[in-house]
């Protein structure tokens, strides 16, 4: 594994009783870079996903992140290291606005405690005020600002997502893993929300690690791609080059998918 990795997985597997749906993987994630994993369904991506996320354990092998083993940590134990997963159903707090989710978002705030707002009131309302801050920076980078006072439930699907995605920038995550992106969303705000991981990625520095099916977004926004395929990691490279190879073309995505050149 090379030293700038920030996720690494190393002969990883997960079986289900006796169905394999992961089998020795090892694959990395380069901090800094938008790293996209694709294949046919049933390849193992999502199960890979879910122990990367801390959903539930391999049953062999080890994940790393930021140079520490995570192996078996819980979701909101990876939450506070800086790894969050996000977007295929967006979770927003449906009767808050825009501006209260992302403000729900950073732990262990002092207004949570009855003590601190009775004792120390001038500590609580400074906190308050960085972290509305905070969020009217994160609406504004996300140019959700015409939105940010209407109610999350009432948002469109893509709305919510960039909602979502400003929830990770409320605490500075080191990596986030972006699940199906484009699901559920029309294209000209999947255009937008690609424009803003963009933006992320290259004015913020976040680290992407990026489960998709719509091929030609991962071409726009992952290099490298990892192709996985029965439970093993295949191929590896950039999109226009897993493209030309006819046998993962044939193999792995099949007649049935287009795309673009």
């Amino acid at each position: 594994m090379s030293f700038d990795a920030v996720i690494e997985v190393r002969n990883v597997s997960k079986r289900f009783g006796g169905l394999s749906a992961v089998s020795n993987c090892s694959l990395e994630v380069a901090r800094g870079s938008i790293t996209g994993l694709i294949g046919p369904n049933g390849a193992g991506k999502s199960t890979l996903f879910n122990m990367v996320a801390g959903n539930f354990p391999p049953s062999e092998g080890t994940i790393v992140f930021d140079g520490q083993d995570i192996t078996g940590l819980k979701p909101h134990q990876l939450f506070g290291r800086g790894l969050l997963r996000t977007f295929q159903i967006a979770h927003e707090f449906s009767n808050m606005t825009a501006l209260e989710n992302l403000m729900m978002v950073p732990p262990d705030q002092p207004g949570e405690s009855l003590a601190q707002i009775w004792f120390k009131p001038g500590v609580v309302a400074a906190r308050e005020a960085e972290v509305r801050q905070k969020a009217l920076d994160v609406i504004d980078f996300l140019k959700l600002g015409h939105v940010k006072n209407e109610l999350a439930g009432n948002l469109s699907g893509g709305q919510k997502k960039l909602l979502e995605l400003g929830r990770t920038m409320m605490v500075d995550a080191k990596a986030v893993l972006l699940d199906e992106v484009a699901a559920g969303v029309n294209r000209t705000l999947l255009n937008d929300l690609a424009g803003n991981i963009e933006r992320m990625n290259t004015e913020l520095g976040y680290t992407f690690f990026v489960i998709e099916h719509d091929m030609d977004l991962i071409a726009r926004l992952c290099d490298p791609v990892i192709v996985m395929a029965q439970g093993e990691v295949i191929a590896k490279g950039r999109m226009e080059e897993l493209r030309n190879n006819p046998e993962i073309v044939e193999a792995y995505f099949g007649a049935a998918v287009e795309v673009t050149p």
